[in-house]
């Protein structure tokens, strides 16, 4: 499970990030960004969350998930449609001359501490 070791590496980005910053207090909530298309299963990110935050600065704290959506664009058509999953024709035209743009992110959208 790959999301284990993106856990790890998102418990080190908090403690950089928190360092970096100069502050101190608990880690409330953490907001993470993971597109439709990034391959990242976020019932999975939660589960290996649970299991590796006991003792570290984000223990207890609130993981709040988005899914930001992938847009296709098909050159033929102009049609523009949000897609759920990677696609590789347009489906108002059937057109392959398409570009998909977003949806793949992974990312660490906030930090919040508790008031010192």
């Amino acid at each position: 499970m790959h999301e284990m070791s993106i856990v790890q590496a998102l418990i080190e980005q908090v403690e950089g990030e928190i360092e970096r910053a100069g502050q101190t207090g608990r880690v409330t909530r953490l907001e993470l960004a993971i597109g439709t298309l990034s391959g990242v299963h976020a019932d999975s990110i939660r589960f290996a969350f649970e299991l590796m935050s006991p003792g570290t600065v984000v223990e207890q704290a609130e993981l709040v998930i988005t899914h930001p959506a992938a847009h296709l664009t098909c050159r033929q058509c102009g049609a523009a449609p949000e897609i759920p999953e990677l696609i590789m024709a347009c489906p108002a035209c059937g057109s392959t001359d398409i570009t998909i743009a977003g949806g793949t992110d992974l990312l660490l959208q906030t930090i919040e501490l508790e008031d010192s």
